[in-house]
């Protein structure tokens, strides 16, 4: 083994034990032993990744491509953070479509697929991401993780009895991955089994809670800060509604509020009073969760828009149920909270 490839071993053996600091140390080494090093390219954009640095990990990524056009990881790897967090829809179908163009073997056609699914539905063009699914290789699929990245492409597609048995597979494989007890849970609730679905919604709280945080996460005290930078971002009709609030943060919501059907995701929960015939009611309390906040943003300079967006969303959902007519008595408390969606392509 020569010292290039020892240094890129060392780095993804860094990686699987979520030290990304050694792993960038050994890519810059893997660098410095060949300084046109794809490979090391690439270690370094998936450290910057998974760091938060979006903008730094296309770099990584461009640069391992344009020292070799084959690269399929590279490309891969680039297209899932033009998807998410930065939104170049296109230019991430482009890449997918360049994959498709030279791949061999059906985990790669499976893979380039599913992203290039993500970035038609994100582009709200679901017709064309129905149509990338049913070019999809034939079942059993390379590993658990593609098993249950399919089950998902058909639940957001709209076809949650086909998803249910792929994620039911998965979950025989990899017990331990929220991400498919969430979306069986998802897809129960959509075909009527409430049962099912806060049972899969509890596990896949318990999964999530035991999982580390993002790597570029912060002390709860800065994240306080930042929720209240965000509160102070809303438009005055809203932040009117938060008048002498009670803002809280935790990491996730209680077992208790998601056995009442709270989603076990959700970034944001408010606590109101129904008034009917009486102005927007004034939120008594704001739940704000810091786990499901990071999970949904690229990093740490991407939280504070986050919350503000979340906090919009679900004070107009909130407050518009509130003050519409309903059969409950008016001194029950109306809470809601938004879904978040899973990692797009996990490794």
């Amino acid at each position: 083994m020569d010292q290039l490839e020892a240094h890129l071993d060392r780095g993804w053996e860094c990686v699987s034990k979520g030290d990304f600091k050694g792993a960038r140390a050994a890519a810059r080494r893997a660098l410095q032993a060949k300084k046109a090093s794809p490979e090391a390219h690439h270690l370094l954009g998936y450290v910057a990744q998974h760091e938060g640095d979006s903008d730094e990990a296309l770099e990584h990524y461009r640069e391992a491509i344009s020292l070799d056009d084959g690269y399929i990881d590279a490309y891969l790897d680039a297209a899932e953070v033009l998807i998410h967090p930065i939104g170049e829809f296109e230019e991430a179908i482009a890449m997918c479509e360049e994959v498709l163009e030279f791949a061999e073997t059906d985990d790669v056609i499976v893979d380039a697929l599913l992203l290039k699914f993500d970035a038609l539905l994100a582009k709200d063009s679901r017709e064309e991401a129905a149509r990338v699914l049913d070019a999809l290789p034939k079942p059993p699929f390379a590993n658990p993780q593609q098993t249950f990245l399919v089950g998902r492409a058909y639940f957001e597609a709209k076809r949650a009895r086909d998803a249910l048995p792929l994620l039911e597979k998965a979950i025989e494989k990899d017990p331990d991955n929220p991400d498919a007890h969430y979306y069986i849970a998802l897809a129960a609730d959509e075909l009527g089994d409430r049962r099912r679905a806060t049972v899969a919604f509890l596990e896949a709280r318990e999964l999530d809670l035991r999982a580390p945080a993002a790597p570029w996460s912060v002390e709860r005290e800065t994240f306080q800060r930042t929720v209240e930078k965000a509160v102070a971002k809303l438009t005055p009709d809203k932040l009117a509604q938060l008048k002498d609030s009670l803002v809280l943060v935790a990491d996730a919501p209680g077992m208790e509020v998601v056995a009442d059907g709270v989603d076990p995701r959700a970034g944001v929960l408010l606590d109101a009073v129904a008034a009917v015939g009486e102005p927007p009611p004034i939120a008594q309390r704001v739940f704000i969760y810091q786990r499901n906040i990071e999970r949904v943003v690229g990093g740490i300079e991407q939280v504070e828009d986050e919350i503000a967006a979340q906090l919009e969303e679900e004070i107009a959902h909130v407050m518009g149920a509130a003050a519409a007519p309903q059969e409950k008595s008016s001194d029950d408390p109306v809470i809601s909270a938004t879904r978040t969606k899973a990692p797009s392509r996990v490794k």
